[in-house]
């Protein structure tokens, strides 16, 4: 698995991502964080490719985009994480999250913790999560879904 920024020659394969309603209760839709990422400098698509395919997707965002979550100013904050409904339950999610680390250390060299909030209904996604090494230090917010667990992993 390799992970890549977003740019116009993965279009058709974001445009074949399937995300179910069920999934879309706790992220949002890939098209949607791509039009974002392309208006803020500060916010990036990432996608987690295996064998040609986007079986994994997420935002990063730092700065103005990462301070609801952090007062670190050296912090970058995980947003819409998903992966394709045809792909769950293979890993891929735990794979991309592996990775992430080494990607941000090769990228984004002045950042050294990466924060997300995850619904508290979404019991899954916590477990992942804390399986890959995110820290749940207790702080919660209110997300327009819900409430939220903010979680960091310190690089």
């Amino acid at each position: 698995m390799q992970l890549h920024f977003y740019d116009e020659r993965f279009k058709t394969l974001i445009d074949h991502y399937q995300i179910t309603e069920d999934q879309l209760r706790f992220t949002g839709r890939p098209t949607d964080c791509i039009k974002l990422s392309a208006t803020d400098i500060d916010r990036y698509s990432i996608l987690a490719m295996e064998e040609d395919q986007v079986v994994t997707f997420f935002d990063l965002h730092k700065n103005e985009g990462a301070k609801p979550y952090s007062d670190n100013e050296h912090a970058i904050v995980i947003r819409s994480f998903s992966t394709d409904f045809r792909h769950l339950g293979k890993g891929y999610a735990k794979m991309a999250l592996r990775l992430l680390p080494e990607f941000i250390r090769k990228h984004f060299r002045e950042i050294d913790e990466i924060v997300l909030a995850v619904n508290v209904q979404n019991e899954v996604a916590q477990g992942l999560y804390k399986a890959c090494g995110y820290i749940d230090e207790g702080e919660r917010m209110m997300g327009p879904r819900g409430e939220l667990i903010v979680m960091s992993y310190y690089l």
